[in-house]
């Protein structure tokens, strides 16, 4: 299955059209393990080996927040306005 994605003007995307798509307006939540966070949050501090946490993304994959709850990550989404999205 193949989908045409245009912008305003009928053309197809370009890769920074592309990039941008739903900045601002949507993120996604990411299961992770404290061993990857200095990865996503370089600026965070060392973290206790094999805790399971939750990182709220933004659209482009930068990130937003990082907690132990996933509950919190998607409450945090909602209180800057943005849509969480799944991803498989």
């Amino acid at each position: 299955m193949n989908f045409d994605i245009t912008n305003h003007a009928g053309q197809p995307l370009d890769v920074a059209e592309l990039a941008n798509l739903g900045l601002g307006d949507v993120a996604y939540v990411k299961p992770l393990r404290s061993d990857d966070v200095a990865r996503l949050f370089p600026q965070a501090p060392k973290l206790q080996p094999g805790m399971e946490l939750f990182a709220l993304l933004s659209a482009s994959g930068e990130p937003i927040v990082l907690t132990d709850s996933k509950d919190a990550a998607v409450a945090n989404a909602w209180a800057h306005d943005l849509t969480t999205v799944s991803l498989h």
